[in-house]
């Protein structure tokens, strides 16, 4: 992973220092809240419905053992023994005391690590594949072009303060695992008919109150012209995007009143006018930011142990747990582990300060001290021997953290909603509990198969709601909580926006509502065909009609007999 050079450590250091001299300032009444406010933003610090809330940055989702025990520290120290992961790769803690805050962010310095644009109209942290470098399906590693992103990103002064904040995601295989089509920016590390690696280009994707799938702006982008082309779209989304109006202000916005042609056009004129500047990324650059993502010395003789096959027919639960929790590795004899932070009973993404220790203790022994976000909030190890999986489901089960429902219902996108947000209309892990309360029978959701359920508690859509393939969002009805149900959303490769089902459903109804969807799905679905197949086969006629019809029988039936 990258290492600090004296540049980067400076420049967080220097950061923490700052904000602990404005934050003593603004407790001692110096500074006023207006004027403190910008203040903290920048340092990922936001006021919440009962306490401050701190945002980390995790670059593409990377950490190492030693990071991830600095986050079970300041859990443990300022906040109450948890953290939440966001689908931002991301971590937050959602119950530090302001005045502790600078030490936090001391800490986190430590660590290489640090807060700076996890908040505000800035450039956020750029997102990744969570199977980045071990993924057998990748054209190439998409991390160092990540940390070219980053280091050119960080502070710039001319996109520090853009009309809206700004998200930027790279993939680097076939198979998009990064919601790249989402983000206001999204790269494709692609082959052309040549054969050279460049970058395929969108811009103008994001959910909120009018999500866009983003559209292409260009096939393919040489390597060296990353950065200048990166910086020609932010300009012009600079110069002319709206800032009369937060809700106008998002590049998706700018793009749909211009047209897509025209977005180019201007896009282009910028570009040729800085292509060959100081912004032309060399390759000697390149080469040595990849130095740091070579990838650990594997075992050549890994493939060649038995006792995986033999730990895996003698074990019905460790069989399924590696069915749903372990995929596919590029070298043979390793796979990766994915730790699922969606056991029943816990708030979707939440990690106790314990878990965090004993995952960085597995991580050292059994996955070369790596440790990877997703951004739909569990966690990876990277690199485990086939050999070694046995005592890594154990050590994990121990945790809670062996839950075998990657890619199931109850692995559900949850943002913390009501309990924590100031902005939030509706609750969300109520409503998670909910589902896992009605969907506990893991036989039927082994059954049920692959369902990607992502829920929002406002139309800031945190939870991703409007690509998941049962979306959820949390809306206010004279102060009742209501739920608006989607169907059909895809955040991958066949990128799609959900269908909205129909009315809201109130809060009691929402686990039931979701039953009577699936039953749908198990009496329409042709052999092992996956809900959101059989979905677009059938659309969404079959599914409104279960759950709206039935419920405008029992109401008549209920007035009949005077109820």
């Amino acid at each position: 992973m990258y290492q600090y050079d004296q540049y980067d450590q400076s420049i967080v250091d220097e950061r923490v220092a700052q904000f602990r001299d404005q934050t003593r300032r603004f407790l001692s009444g110096e500074l006023s809240e207006d004027e403190y406010r910008p203040l903290r933003l920048m340092n990922g610090l936001y006021e919440q419905r009962h306490a401050p809330m701190l945002r980390v940055a995790i670059p593409y989702g990377l950490l190492c053992s030693r990071q991830l025990r600095m986050l079970a520290h300041i859990a443990r120290k300022y906040d109450r023994n948890y953290a939440h992961f966001s689908t931002r790769q991301n971590i937050q803690f959602n119950w530090p005391k302001l005045e502790t805050v600078p030490d936090i962010l001391a800490d986190l310095a430590s660590v290489q690590m640090h807060a700076i644009q996890t908040s505000g109209n800035c450039i956020r942290n750029t997102s990744a594949d969570h199977l980045a470098g071990v993924a057998e399906d990748e054209i190439e590693d998409p991390r160092p072009y990540c940390e070219i992103i980053r280091q050119w990103s960080t502070l710039h002064p001319e996109f520090s303060f853009l009309p809206r904040k700004f998200k930027i995601a790279v993939s680097g295989a076939k198979q998009d695992r990064a919601a790249v089509t989402v983000h206001d920016i999204g790269l494709y590390l692609v082959r052309n008919a040549q054969g050279t690696v460049g970058f395929k280009v969108l811009v103008g994707g994001g959910l909120g109150r009018t999500p866009h799938i983003g559209s292409f702006i260009r096939d393919f982008l040489e390597k060296k012209d990353l950065l200048s082309y990166l910086e020609a779209i932010l300009r012009v989304y600079n110069r002319y995007g709206r800032r009369d109006n937060i809700y106008k202000a998002r590049i998706k916005i700018l793009v749909k009143s211009l047209g897509i042609d025209k977005f180019a056009q201007l896009v282009e004129e910028e570009w040729q006018a800085i292509k060959d500047t100081a912004l032309l990324l060399e390759q000697k650059e390149i080469d040595r930011v990849k130095s740091f993502f070579a990838g650990p010395e594997y075992d050549e003789h890994a493939g060649q142990d038995s006792s995986f096959e033999e730990q895996r027919r003698a074990d019905k639960r460790f069989a399924i747990w590696v069915k749903r929790n372990v995929h596919r590795h590029r070298v043979s004899g390793y796979r990766a582990v994915f730790v699922s932070l969606k056991a029943p009973g816990e708030a979707p993404g939440d990690v106790s300060e314990g878990q965090m220790d004993a995952i960085a203790d597995i991580a050292e022994r059994y996955s070369h001290d790596e440790i990877v976000v997703t951004h739909d909030q569990n966690l990876v190890l990277p690199h485990v021997k086939q050999a070694d999986l046995y005592a890594v489901w154990q050590a994990l089960a121990d945790q809670n953290l062996a839950t075998a429902n990657i890619g199931l219902l109850t692995d559900m996108i949850c943002c913390p909603g009501l309990d924590f947000c100031s902005l939030a209309n509706a609750g969300s892990i109520p409503i998670a509990h909910q589902i896992n309360r009605k969907f506990a029978d893991m036989d039927y959701l082994h059954d049920i198969g692959e369902i990607k359920l992502k829920m929002s508690g406002c139309m800031n859509a945190c939870g991703h709601h409007h690509v998941g393939h049962i979306g959820i969002l949390g809306v206010d009805k004279k102060g009742l909580e209501f739920y608006q149900l989607t169907l059909g959303g895809s955040s991958e490769n066949d990128a799609a926006l959900g269908d909205r089902l129909g009315p809201a459903i109130e809060k009691e109804k929402v686990a039931d509502t979701i039953e009577k969807i699936l039953q749908v799905y198990v009496e329409q679905r042709i052999e092992a065909e996956r809900f959101l197949d059989t979905y677009k086969r059938i659309g969404i006629g079959p599914f409104k009609e279960r759950v709206y019809r039935q419920q405008e029988t029992v109401e008549k039936e209920l007035a009949v007999a005077g109820y």
